[in-house]
C-alpha cells in the first residue's frame, strides 16, 4: 500500500514540479542530515519514556521550516501537510503526518534543551563551509516581536499563578509615542552577503545598545541607538547629536555612509513580519520566541542563499 501511495504522490507531484515548487527549491539548499545528531541528542533513549517522537527528527525540523515559511499554526500545519503534495514530498513522508500535539512537543523540547541554538550554530557552519564567512563586518539592529499583554496593567507582574494570556517574559517598551509589549529580536547580518549570522532574543524593554553581537576584529555597522555603546568589534555606529554638541558636516556625511551600509538589515525584519507573519507571537517565554526566530532565520538564509553565492562569485 505504501509503495502505491508513494507512486501516486510522486506522479501528482510532477505537475506541481512543472509549475514550480518554491518550498523544495529553498529547502533543498540546506544539508538537513547534518542536523540529525543534534536533534537526536535531545532524547535520552529510543523508548517511549525517552520522549522520542514516532516521526523522524528531520521530518519534525522540516515541519517547523514549513510552519514559519507559510505562517501556519500547529493545527493548520497538520492539515496542510496532510493535504498538500509538495509538503509531503519536501518532508519525505507519505503515510504518517505529524499531528499538532507532536509538533508542539517537539518545539517545546527544542526550547527546553537549548537545541535550537545548536541548530543555529550548525546553520552557520554550513554557511562557512560554502565560503560565505563574515568578511567585512556585520550590521546589527533590533526589532520588536509583539505578544499579547492580557488584561493586566503594564506595571502588574504576571506571576506564576496568572490566569491571563499575558506573556511570562514579555515587557512593555516605548518607541517614540508608541508602546509595545513582548520581546525584542537582536540580530547581526553579514555586510557582504546579507545573511543573518547571529540572533538573540530579550524582553522588549532591553535597549538595543545593551546587546553586542560583534566579534573581535569585525566592524559593527549600526544606527544611532548604538551611539556610545561598547562593542568587541570596531564601532561604526551612526553618531547622535547631544545637547550643546550638534553634528558637524563631516559627521552627517559619515552617518549617511553608515546608513547605506546598515540598511539591508531591515530586509530581515520585513521578511519576518510580511512574509512569515511572525512579528506577533502567542508564546509566553523567551526560549519559545527564540525557537521561532531561529527557524525563521534559517528560512531567511535558505531563501537568500543563491543570491549570496552570486555575490561570492562576483
Amino acid at each position: 500500500m505504501r509503495n502505491f501511495t508513494d507512486f501516486a504522490l510522486r506522479l501528482g507531484y510532477e505537475r506541481v514540479k512543472d509549475l514550480g515548487d518554491k518550498l523544495v527549491d529553498i529547502g533543498g539548499r540546506l544539508n538537513w542530515e547534518e542536523f540529525r545528531p543534534l536533534l537526536e541528542a535531545m532524547y535520552k533513549n529510543n523508548t517511549e519514556r525517552g520522549g522520542r517522537p514516532y516521526l523522524d527528527v528531520i521530518v519534525m525540523l522540516k515541519s517547523l521550516f514549513i510552519q514559519q515559511l507559510y505562517s501556519l499554526s500547529d493545527e493548520q500545519l497538520e492539515r496542510e501537510i496532510a493535504d498538500r503534495i509538495s509538503f509531503r514530498v519536501f518532508l519525505g513522508t507519505t503515510e504518517i503526518v505529524p499531528d499538532s500535539t507532536t509538533i508542539w512537543k517537539f518545539r517545546e523540547r527544542l526550547a527546553e534543551t537549548g537545541t535550537d541554538q545548536k541548530i543555529w550554530a550548525e546553520m552557520q557552519r554550513q554557511l562557512d563551509a560554502m565560503k560565505l564567512k563574515v568578511h567585512n563586518g556585520i550590521m546589527q539592529d533590533g526589532t520588536f516581536i509583539t505578544s499579547d499583554p492580557g488584561h493586566a496593567k503594564a506595571d502588574t507582574p504576571r506571576g506564576d499563578e496568572a490566569k491571563t494570556r499575558r506573556s511570562k517574559d514579555g515587557a512593555w517598551a516605548k518607541k517614540g509615542t508608541k508602546s509595545f509589549f513582548g520581546y525584542k529580536l537582536h540580530d547581526a547580518m553579514d555586510e557582504k552577503f546579507g545573511l543573518v549570522r547571529r540572533i538573540e532574543v530579550t524582553a522588549a524593554d532591553v535597549h538595543d545598545s545593551q546587546v553586542d553581537l560583534a566579534e573581535k576584529g569585525e566592524v559593527r555597522y549600526a544606527d544611532k541607538a548604538y551611539f556610545g555603546a561598547k562593542t568587541k568589534g570596531y564601532d561604526a555606529a551612526m553618531k547622535k547629536a547631544t545637547r550643546g554638541h550638534p553634528l558637524s558636516y563631516k559627521d552627517e556625511m559619515r552617518n549617511k555612509r553608515i546608513s547605506r551600509k546598515r540598511s539591508p538589515v531591515e530586509r530581515f525584519y520585513a521578511f519576518i513580519k510580511c512574509v512569515c507573519k511572525a512579528g506577533h507571537v502567542t508564546v509566553t517565554a523567551i526560549p519559545r520566541v527564540r525557537v521561532k526566530m531561529v527557524i525563521t532565520g534559517i528560512v531567511f538564509n535558505a531563501y537568500h542563499l543563491d543570491s549570496a553565492k552570486c555575490k561570492l562569485q562576483a
